[in-house]
């Protein structure tokens, strides 16, 4: 299980706090794939990502286990 923490206005979006995943593993491009199908976020790409308190790139790898936060563009000033 791979769990998912959606902060400001994503988790507004999608209704949740949380979302649970049941996948052993994927990529964080394999993350935002289905986030962006599942949910139709349209910053999906703009998303900071960061695994175990860990900035993560595309290509990094999500394990069962894992907690993977969804980080949005902060704007202001």
């Amino acid at each position: 299980m791979i769990r998912v923490l959606l902060f400001a206005h994503i988790k507004e979006m999608v209704g949740k706090e949380e979302i649970v995943l049941s996948e052993q593993q994927m990529s964080v491009r394999q993350l935002r794939e289905r986030l962006q199908h599942e949910y139709h976020l349209p910053i999906v790409s703009s998303l900071l990502i960061a695994v175990n308190e860990q900035f993560a790139t595309d290509d990094n790898m999500i394990y069962a286990g894992d907690v993977v936060a969804l980080i949005p563009p902060v704007s202001g000033g």
